[in-house]
């Protein structure tokens, strides 16, 4: 089961999911200082009638003018103590009052300042005034609002006026010009990144192409100026290593023949000599350079075979390899199985199993074979009979020009390079060489390849 990944791997991808969380965050901080700053606003607006009414009757109270303007007294009552006000405190309305009050100069001892819970009907200028802004009469719930200043010690002014709670209309405004700076912003983003991102998958493609299979496409040249000089670098690096590798074959096919020649010319001297005994060590010898050479010039042509691949039914291809073996009278058998197809070079398998089967033959008295089919994997399996290989030296074994000393008869013969081949062969295959001890004794050796 594929784990879902909530980060992105891609580049593009993830510079888009900062630049969203970007705009989120700042969008985030916009909302919370336009919150603020509204709700300063509103404060203000219920805190300024009432200062208002109070400066107002100050600066015009009977004792400064001479007179009584009977209308700011009926607005503003002057109180000898401090009057009794019931409902919930505006600790805030109190604040800001003392700050208006500072701002005009006028200093005052103490503010008292109460919500009286008692709704108060909507007026026609208080319905004007909503619809004017854009809100409905449900929308607002009027109250009235007490507030009472000592002007001077033992002097109180109070005065009644009516504050609307209005709830904040902005968020969905906010939310729409969010979503608008994402379209604005994400979307020429997202077109840049697809242009970005096409070569570069393209470039990733042509470079697990040449891992897989020797030999990888051209990349088309294009995008922005960065990408264009790396895939440019990218052609460049290709066709030289093409070059090198096609010089490396023509070599190998010269080295090859050079002295696939001498060797005919010996063997025709060795038919020559007299004594048999001696006629077939060298003849013995002669195979062996040959079979040496012949897994020298595999093992550096490994990755770019010029076999096809196709589907093979890899249960008839090991039988048919066994029965070879079983023609020359070696100890090999072959366990039943179910029929097995996978898309593979069928030569390049059967050449990794005889390398397993002779070796399984040579150093472990017997081969045992099987084809087992696993979860995603195939597994072509020959296990022996023999000592094993320490743990510590399996890794080692596969690498070209190893042999072992002691557990493994070094007169045999070989030059170490069969499982070094094999190993090869499979990751051409996409698929891998196991090595393993047996619990009842013996080594077992294993073609993985995916299903």
């Amino acid at each position: 089961m594929r784990r879902l990944r909530p980060w992105p791997q891609s580049i593009v991808g993830q510079i888009i999911v900062l630049v969203a969380l970007a705009l989120f965050v700042a969008q985030a901080i916009n909302f919370a200082l336009l919150l603020r700053e509204r709700q300063r606003i509103e404060l203000t607006a219920q805190t300024a009638p009432g200062v208002y009414r109070i400066v107002d009757a100050l600066d015009n109270r009977p004792d400064r003018r001479g007179s009584d303007d009977g209308e700011r007294r009926g607005r503003v009552r002057f109180l000898d103590a401090a009057p009794s006000l019931q409902g919930t405190g505006r600790p805030d309305i109190e604040r800001r009052a003392r700050a208006m009050f500072d701002d005009v100069g006028l200093s005052v001892r103490s503010i008292h300042a109460v919500e009286q819970d008692q709704a108060l009907p909507m007026r026609r200028w208080d319905s004007f005034r909503l619809r004017a802004d854009g809100h409905l009469h449900t929308d607002v719930r009027m109250a009235r609002l007490a507030m009472a200043v000592e002007y001077q010690p033992g002097k109180w002014a109070l005065t009644q006026t009516r504050i609307g709670d209005r709830p904040a209309r902005f968020g969905g405004w906010l939310v729409g010009q969010t979503l608008i700076l994402y379209v604005i912003v994400l979307l020429p983003l997202l077109w840049v990144g697809r242009r970005l991102a096409r070569p570069l998958k393209q470039l990733t493609g042509s470079a697990e192409q040449f891992a897989r299979t020797g030999s990888a496409d051209p990349v088309e040249e294009r995008g922005p100026g960065d990408v264009r000089q790396l895939t440019m670098a990218f052609n460049a690096m290709r066709s030289r290593i093409f070059a090198m590798l096609n010089e490396k074959d023509r070599m190998l096919g010269a080295i090859g023949h050079d002295l696939r020649t001498p060797l005919a010319s010996l063997r025709v001297r060795a038919e020559s000599v007299e004594d048999e005994g001696e006629r077939a060590r060298m003849s013995e010898t002669i195979d062996e350079m040959n079979r040496m050479l012949e897994d020298i010039l595999s093992l550096a042509r490994a990755g770019r075979s010029s076999e096809a691949q196709q589907k093979v039914d890899l249960s008839a291809l090991a039988d048919a390899v066994v029965e070879d073996f079983l023609e020359l009278g070696s100890p090999v058998d072959l366990a039943e199985g179910e029929r097995v197809v996978a898309d593979v070079r069928p030569q390049q398998i059967r050449r990794a199993l005889r390398n397993l089967i002779e070796n399984a033959i040579v150093y472990g008295e017997r081969a045992h074979v099987s084809v087992e089919r696993g979860e995603g994997t195939i597994r072509l399996v020959v296990a022996d009979d023999g000592p094993g290989i320490s743990e510590d030296r399996m890794e080692e074994m596969m690498e070209p020009f190893t042999r072992l000393e002691g557990s493994r008869n070094r007169e045999t013969g070989g030059a170490g390079l069969g499982l070094a081949l094999v190993r090869a062969i499979m990751a051409e295959h996409g698929g891998a060489l196991k090595l393993a001890n047996r619990p009842q004794g013996g080594l077992e050796a294993s073609l993985v390849l995916p299903a």
